[in-house]
This record gives C-alpha cells, sequence and structure tokens, in this order.
C-alpha cells in the first residue's frame, strides 16, 4: 500500500513508490484521490524517474490490468506521472485524430483500447502504446482530413527504446513490438480475400495471431451503430476462416505429395537442401496467389523451370 491513502486527504508522499500505489489503488477502485493528494503528487512526480525501471513497469501495469484502468490512467496524466515515465503516450492527449472531433482525441480512444483489450499483460501494454506512432506522423490535409502514414511502424520503432527503459525481457519486448507493427493488419481483412491471402497472413502472424486478433477486436472504438459489432464480426469472421483452411490443409496439403521427388527427377537433384528450397519456393507462390494449390506435381515444376529456380 502506499504511504499516503487515497482516501485520507493527505499531502506528503514517504518515497516515489507511493505514486504508483495510489495510481494502481486509483485502478482498482476508480475513484479519484481528493485534490490535495493529487497537487502533491503533481509536485512529486519528476521523483519517480529515479525509480528502478521493473519498479516502474510494475507499477504501470498493476494499472493497466485494474479494472477501472482508464481511471487510474487519467490520474496518472493529471497527477504528471505519464509525463514522467511515458511522455510518448502524454504526447497522445488532446492529439486530435480527426479535425474538429474531440472524442476522436488519441489519448481517449486509447484509454477506451485498453479498457476493451483482454486482461494479459502482452495485449495490454500494445493496446497502451499501438497508437504513439500518430504522434510523428499526423498529416492535415487541405480537405480536413488527417493521415497517419505508416504510424503502426513508426510507433513498433518507438517502442523499442520504450521496452529497454522499462527493462522489459527480450521475448515480451519483441512480442509487444510485433503487436504495435501490425495492429492494423486484421482489420483490413474482408471477405474477398483468397485463401492464399489468408493463409499467409495465418503464417505470418505465427504465434502472435490470438494475441493480435484480441488487439485488433479492442482496437474497434466506433460511435457509429452497429460499426463495432460490424468491424468485430469480421475479425471473428477472419478467425473462422483461419481455422477452416488449417483444418484443409491438414487433410488434403496446398501442395501435392511426391513432389520433392519430381523436383530430384526432373532437375536431376541429389536428396538435399536445395529440393526443400525448392519446395518452399513453391510453396511462397502459392501463398502469394501466384500459384494455384491443390495442383499436380508437374504444374509446380513447371513453375520452377519457367522462372529459372533451378539453376
Amino acid at each position: 500500500m502506499s504511504s499516503v491513502s487515497v482516501g485520507n486527504g493527505g499531502g506528503s508522499f514517504g518515497s516515489p513508490e507511493a505514486l504508483l500505489d495510489i495510481a494502481a489503488e486509483v485502478a482498482v477502485a476508480g475513484a479519484l484521490p481528493p485534490p490535495a493528494i493529487t497537487e502533491a503528487a503533481r509536485a512529486a512526480a519528476p521523483l519517480t524517474a529515479q525509480l528502478p525501471p521493473a519498479r516502474v513497469r510494475a507499477g504501470i501495469e498493476a494499472v493497466i490490468l485494474g479494472k477501472a484502468l482508464d481511471v487510474g490512467l487519467q490520474w496518472m496524466h493529471d497527477a504528471g506521472l505519464l509525463a514522467v515515465l511515458l511522455p510518448e503516450l502524454e504526447a497522445t492527449v488532446d492529439f486530435s485524430q480527426e479535425a474538429g472531433r474531440r472524442h476522436k482525441d488519441v489519448w481517449e480512444h486509447t484509454k477506451q483500447v485498453v479498457r476493451q483489450s483482454v486482461p494479459k499483460p502482452a495485449v495490454r501494454w500494445s493496446a497502451l502504446l499501438h497508437d504513439i506512432g500518430k504522434v510523428p506522423t499526423r498529416v492535415m490535409l487541405p480537405d480536413g482530413r488527417v493521415t497517419f502514414h505508416r504510424h503502426a511502424e513508426i510507433g513498433a520503432r518507438m517502442w523499442d527504446p520504450i521496452g529497454r527503459r522499462l527493462a522489459f525481457d527480450k521475448p515480451d519486448r519483441q512480442k509487444i513490438r510485433f503487436l504495435i507493427m501490425n495492429h492494423l493488419r486484421a482489420n483490413a481483412y474482408e471477405p474477398g480475400w483468397t485463401d492464399a491471402a489468408v493463409r499467409r497472413f495465418d503464417h505470418e502472424m505465427s504465434e502472435h495471431l490470438e494475441d493480435l486478433l484480441d488487439l485488433s477486436r479492442a482496437d474497434v472504438t466506433s460511435r457509429r451503430p452497429g460499426r463495432r459489432q460490424e468491424a468485430v464480426g469480421n475479425i471473428h469472421a477472419l478467425k473462422e476462416r483461419i481455422l477452416a483452411i488449417r483444418e484443409l490443409d491438414a487433410r488434403v496439403p496446398p501442395l501435392p505429395p511426391g513432389l520433392g521427388n519430381l523436383i530430384m527427377e526432373a532437375f536431376a537433384l541429389p536428396p538435399s537442401k536445395r529440393v526443400g528450397d525448392l519446395r518452399k519456393l513453391c510453396e511462397e507462390a502459392v501463398e502469394r496467389g501466384e500459384l494455384e494449390e491443390r495442383r499436380d506435381a508437374a504444374y509446380y515444376v513447371e513453375y520452377l523451370r519457367a522462372n529459372g529456380h533451378t539453376s
């Protein structure tokens, strides 16, 4: 517990750690502390820069895993903690996504996305920071539109020093970076995607697929009637197609049996890694939609020959 209770009206702190404890308490209780505590916290906030990185990370994580995390995050901003500990996120406060629309402020959107996300640390951290790349990439167009070209990629790059600064271990840094980098991918799904495109998406997301889909669902915050249900339904449809294609591929693989043997025969190759590499080229061409799937082996051998892959 903090050295100053949320409800006692006190105005001094035993240590900078108490500020993180109060933020966590607010994120659980959903009630803001008295103004005197917030004012005192604002004066003491710079001291939190002295805390060990792991303690800062644990303190923020306690907030974003709380039931009232949006209130806890707002208090961190009001008390000056966010500006000290996560200035990249602080920069999104009052930062508009659309001209003249206050509710499209990146900060308000971010709090809603974190609140809607599943309570898994990696997903919550990704939700918290998924749009930080919008700040350096915003462009106001003459017609009033706003663009954020490559904000996911820039946000992933911005995450790198944050992850190191907060002493995340390498696997967690890599997972959160991947989720931030790819957070727009699932929401781009359309029913017209080919099976090859769905299969490629599945392979590229790999072990991060479930977390990415969870983040993508949380990232839908539209107020338009039916829009959220439609978007979440679309993500569900993508997952169902992935599972159906996995099941089909397990029963009838995209490439025919015996293709390796025919490659060796056609190009006079001994059993070797080269044969596997050529087969992999065919797999990748199927994923890109350049080749049809489940054709006879000669079809794929002809592709390799025509494209000079055997030289």
